[in-house]
């Protein structure tokens, strides 16, 4: 796991190569270069990248990584669109406020076309495992991944872990009523959590996530 300022990323060992789920802003692609050195690889064994939705604090550093590693870049087609905007349309959002900061040149980056989309359901290929489900509320084609083989879910922005376990801020979400529902189909059967904001749980620690989870149900 990588961190910049308040938002995660994580590295994945695939079978091709090495996956990394979001990327942060603009300011985290050195970091995530440096993690990969430090770990013993290559940049270039950075074979894609599986962003968890389009906002600013996830996609922004997207473009610059994809050029300096060949990554291919992956994400839901709902917010496909989204990325070749380079900034979060207007009816992404629910309220005037985050509106108002979409307009504003540090929300937005340099737009770009995905190399792929993925869809619910999907298993990505070459990525060790990693399983998408469809949690749409905090945006309309946001994911959470399941690493099968651990059995370790990365929720991305569908849940968030800060101080306790809940759905963040109303205000930054495109469909803050539809959040519940999407946390809902994250399967519980997991051992560990990573969030986009927050610590991650394992062990004992993920019978909380297991918790919250019920609620949604």
């Amino acid at each position: 796991m990588a961190t910049s300022k308040s938002t995660n990323a994580f590295l994945i060992d695939g079978d091709d190569g090495l996956t990394l789920v979001d990327v942060g802003g603009a300011k985290a692609v050195d970091l995530l270069l440096r993690t990969i050195t430090e770990s013993g690889r290559d940049p270039a064994d950075l074979n894609r990248i599986v962003l968890t939705h389009a906002h600013p604090d996830h996609v922004q550093g997207a473009p610059a990584l994809r050029e300096r590693t060949g990554a291919r870049v992956l994400i839901h087609a709902a917010d496909a669109s989204w990325l070749a905007a380079g900034r979060v349309p207007e009816d992404g959002r629910s309220s005037p406020a985050a509106r108002r900061y979409d307009r504003l040149p540090a929300a937005h980056w340099t737009p770009f076309e995905p190399d792929a989309t993925v869809e619910d359901g999907e298993l990505i290929a070459g990525s060790g495992g990693l399983r998408v489900v469809h949690t749409p509320g905090h945006s309309p084609g946001h994911i959470a991944l399941l690493h099968e083989p651990t059995r370790t879910v990365l929720v991305g922005d569908a849940v968030f872990h800060t101080g306790r376990l809940g759905y963040g801020p109303a205000t930054f979400a495109a469909d803050p009523a539809a959040r519940a529902t999407g946390a809902a189909r994250i399967p519980p059967d997991v051992t560990a959590v990573g969030f986009g904001h927050g610590a991650p749980l394992s062990g004992a620690e993920v019978e909380a996530f297991r918790a919250f989870l019920a609620k949604q149900r």
